[in-house]
C-alpha cells in the first residue's frame, strides 16, 4: 500500500527500537525518511540501505533533541534535505531509573529537555514550516503508559510524559484551524534494546506479563502500526487522542 505518496517524514532516535521500525514502516507505505540520531553508525547505514531497497529516499541528521536549538535546526534540515515535510514523529526520548530523594538536577533536566523541551521546540519549527507552506501535516508523539499508570523511581519520566499528553490535547485544538493533527502513541512492554535486561531475567519477565492481557510483550512492529495509521489520511478525523500500545496493560493495572 503506498499511502504515503511523495509524502516525507522525520522520526527522531530512529536509529534502533521503536524509531526504526517505524521508519521502515512508513517506508513501506510510500514514504521518504529522515532518519535522527546522535551519531551516524553501521546503525543508520543499514537503515537507509534497507529504505532505499524499497525505492524510497532516506537520509540521517545528526542531532541531541535534549537542546532546543537543534531540535528546531533538525526540522528546518529535515525541510532542506527533501524540499518538504509532512509528517513528523517524535520519538527520542530518555529514561533515569532513582528514587526520587536521589534524583540529581543534571538527570531530572536531561529527561525533561529530551522528553518535553525538545519535543515542544521541535513541534514549534513544523508548525511554522507548515503554516508558511501552507502543509497539512501530522504529528505523532512517542509517549508511554506512564503518562496515564504510575513507574515509581522514574519520577522525571513520568513527569515528561504526563506533560506530554496535556501539550497533545492543548495543541491539537490550537493547531485545528491549520490542519494540523497531533496524537500520541503510549507503548507498554515492548521489545527493544532498553528492555534487554528484563528480556533476560525471566522471573521478572514472568511477573510483568501477569499485568499485561495479552500475556506477551510488545513488538516494534506493534507500536509502528499505529504510527502509520495517525500519520495517515485514514486517521484524519483523529488529533488529541492518546492510543495505547499496551496488550491492555493500562486498564488493567487500574484495576488491580
Amino acid at each position: 500500500m503506498n499511502r504515503f505518496e511523495n509524502k516525507v517524514a522525520l522520526i527522531t532516535g530512529s536509529s534502533q527500537g521503536i524509531g526504526a521500525a517505524c521508519a521502515l514502516r512508513l517506508a513501506k507505505d510510500g514514504c521518504d525518511i529522515i532518519l535522527n540520531g546522535h551519531k551516524f553508525d553501521e546503525r543508520g547505514e543499514k537503515l537507509i540501505a534497507e529504505i532505499e531497497g524499497m525505492g524510497r529516499k532516506a537520509a540521517f541528521l545528526v542531532a541531541d533533541l535534549s537542546k532546543a536549538k537543534e531540535a528546531i535546526k533538525l526540522v528546518t534540515d529535515a525541510v532542506d534535505t527533501f524540499s518538504r515535510l509532512d509528517i513528523l514523529v517524535n520519538n527520542a526520548g530518555v529514561e533515569k531509573n532513582a528514587n526520587f530523594w536521589e534524583v540529581t538536577e543534571e538527570d531530572y533536566d536531561l529527561v525533561m529537555d529530551t522528553n518535553l523541551k525538545g519535543v515542544f521546540f521541535g513541534i514549534q519549527s513544523f508548525v511554522n514550516y507548515c503554516r508558511k507552506n501552507k502543509v497539512e501535516g501530522a504529528v505523532i508523539n512517542m509517549s508511554s503508559v506512564h503518562e496515564e499508570i504510575v513507574f515509581p523511581h522514574f519520577a522525571a519520566y513520568c513527569a515528561s510524559k504526563g506533560g506530554l499528553r496535556m501539550l497533545t490535547r492543548n495543541l491539537a485544538t490550537e493547531l485545528a484551524p491549520f490542519n494540523i493533527r497531533i496524537n500520541n502513541v503510549a507503548p507498554g512492554a515492548v521489545s527493544t534494546p532498553i528492555n534487554q535486561d528484563l528480556l533476560e531475567d525471566k522471573a521478572q519477565l514472568k511477573k510483568v506479563l501477569q499485568n499485561i492481557p495479552l500475556r506477551r510483550m510488545g513488538k516494534v512492529e506493534d507500536v509502528a502500526g499505529v504510527v502509520a495509521f495517525l500519520a495517515s489520511d485514514d486517521a484524519a478525523y483523529v488529533t488529541g487522542s492518546t492510543y495505547f500500545v499496551d496488550g491492555g496493560l493500562t486498564y488493567h493495572y487500574e484495576e488491580q
